[in-house]
């Protein structure tokens, strides 16, 4: 990662934790980001250190929280996937309790994003929170 990608990413979770800090309470999730990692994963490390901290206060993270599953546990009790993860890490979004897309294996930063954010686009809009 360059300097200038690094400030960029730095300058982009203050903004995210400047504006969650001042948000009145946004949308209610619907969705979840079910993560299937497992101990020793590099790319779930990369992943961690790139995006875990951050993910929790972007628009991403309020849309879909993330919850971490041990690949060896399988998914949540009331969820359907298509498929069993087989991959680490594996990222699953989840809409009331139906798989609607993955992520296999973690791209990089800047391909994350946007795979992320073409799954997220086939989610029913937000429902508005108990402020509007």
């Amino acid at each position: 990662m360059t300097v200038m990608q690094r400030h960029r990413r730095a300058a982009t979770l203050a903004a995210a934790l400047l504006l969650a800090a001042a948000a009145p309470g946004g949308g209610a999730a619907a969705a979840d980001l079910l993560m299937f990692e497992e101990a020793g994963c590099v790319w779930c490390t990369r992943w961690n250190t790139e995006i875990g901290a951050a993910y929790p206060f972007t628009e991403e993270g309020r849309r879909a929280p993330l919850i971490r599953r041990d690949i060896s546990d399988g998914p949540p009790d009331g969820v359907r996937l298509a498929g069993r993860a087989v991959f680490t890490p594996t990222f699953v979004l989840v809409d009331a309790g139906e798989e609607v897309g993955r992520i296999e294996g973690y791209p990089g930063e800047d391909f994350f994003w946007p795979m992320l954010g073409m799954l997220l686009e086939r989610l029913p809009p937000p429902r508005p929170g108990p402020n509007g």
